[in-house]
C-alpha cells in the first residue's frame, strides 16, 4: 500500500500569510504529520516547535530538547517545500528517534527512509536545494582554481588558527581572497 504525501497547502495562501501566520500555519502542519505519525506510534509525544536555526539548515529534529527547530529565513523563501516536505523530513527523524533503540539508529538509515517512503509517501532525500544566500552569514571569501567560496567567521577563524580546507570539486587548497571595497 502506498501511503500518499500529507494534503498539499495551498500556495497562493502560503504566499499571503504574514510571519505569524506562517509560523502559526507550519505548527498545524506538524500536528498534521504528528497524526500521521501516531498512526504508527500513538505514544509518540508532540514536539515543541521553534523558529530559531540559522545557517544553511531548513529544519532540525532537535532530539535532546524534545523538539523541531526551523529556520525561519528559508521558511519565508520556501514555503511550499518547507511545507510539503521539510517538515515530514523532521517529524521522520522525531518518529524514528522515539522508537526502539531510536537514538542508536543513523539519522537518514533505513528505518528513517522507511518513514519518508511509506508513512509520508515522499522521496527520501537528505538534503533540501534551496539558495541559501540570505540566511547564512558568509562575509568572508576563499578561493580555489576553480570558484570562490563563502565563509563564516567560524570558520574563517579556524582557518587563522591553522585549519586547511580544500574545494570538493578541483581540490586545491583554499585561500582567503578579501574582497576590495570599489
Amino acid at each position: 500500500m502506498k501511503t500518499l504525501p500529507l494534503p498539499s497547502w495551498p500556495a497562493a495562501e502560503l504566499a499571503a500569510m504574514s510571519e505569524t501566520e506562517l509560523h502559526r500555519a507550519v505548527r498545524v502542519r506538524v500536528e498534521q504529520a504528528l497524526q500521521r505519525c501516531r498512526e504508527v506510534c500513538p505514544s509518540l509525544p508532540a514536539p515543541t516547535v521553534c523558529f530559531n536555526l540559522r545557517g544553511a539548515s531548513a529544519g532540525q529534529a532537535h532530539l535532546g530538547r524534545g523538539g523541531l527547530r526551523f529556520n525561519p529565513v528559508l521558511l519565508s523563501e520556501n514555503r511550499t517545500a518547507f511545507f510539503e516536505e521539510i517538515i515530514p523530513h523532521e517529524m521522520a527523524h522525531w518518529l524514528v528517534f522515539h522508537l526502539h533503540n531510536g537514538a542508536r539508529l543513523k539519522p537518514h538509515g533505513r528505518e528513517w527512509q522507511t518513514v519518508m517512503r511509506d508513512l509520508f509517501g515522499l522521496a527520501p532525500n537528505v538534503t533540501h536545494q534551496f539558495d541559501i544566500q540570505k540566511a547564512q552569514s558568509a562575509p568572508y571569501r576563499y578561493q580555489c582554481d576553480c570558484q570562490f567560496h563563502r565563509f563564516t567567521a567560524r570558520r574563517h577563524t579556524l582557518v587563522a588558527n591553522g585549519r586547511r580546507y580544500r574545494c570538493r570539486y578541483c581540490a586545491k587548497t583554499l585561500v582567503y581572497r578579501p574582497e576590495v571595497a570599489s
